[in-house]
């Protein structure tokens, strides 16, 4: 199991992961037609060189979140998390483009016993995501329910 339990974790904590991603046309384009998001943001070309100040298309932001949130689970919570509580404070600094290569650092913020389930805990993670050029392109708190080491 690669994930750390609730008691394996510390406050300030720091996971630099290796795991980083190349974002496609295709990652973009498919993952905003199977969450039916039309925005010419994301899909019209022609409309974006014409229209918008970025002169292409713009990754989806939820593609991003979701991203930097999901490169982050193998070091993390595989295995060990319960449930995902809630995301807060989730910022896009940044447009994501295709072809930009991103990678993610997680950071332990809070940790917090559970008063009703003696065997788990919570955890806030905060993520950054960053594109090859070093800029912060995405970042977010995460709460997450995690199991405590059995005993």
């Amino acid at each position: 199991m690669a994930g750390l339990y609730f008691d394996e974790l510390s406050v300030g904590q720091v996971f630099r992961h290796e795991i980083r991603r190349t974002i496609t046309e295709a990652d973009n384009v498919w993952f905003s037609a199977i969450t039916h998001n039309p925005a010419y943001l994301h899909l019209d070309e022609e409309y974006c060189r014409t229209e918008t100040e970025f002169g292409t298309r713009i990754v989806n932001s939820c593609f991003t979140l979701s991203l930097m949130v999901g490169i982050s689970v193998g070091e993390t919570t595989l295995g060990t998390a319960i449930a995902n509580l809630g995301w807060d404070e989730v910022r896009f600094p940044k447009p994501v483009f295709h072809g930009d290569t991103i990678r993610v650092e997680t950071e332990v913020a809070e940790l917090r016993a559970s008063k009703s389930r003696p065997d788990q805990g919570i955890v806030t993670f905060i993520h950054r995501a960053y594109n090859q050029k070093n800029e912060l392109v995405a970042s977010c708190r995460r709460a997450g329910l995690q199991k405590k080491r059995p005993a």
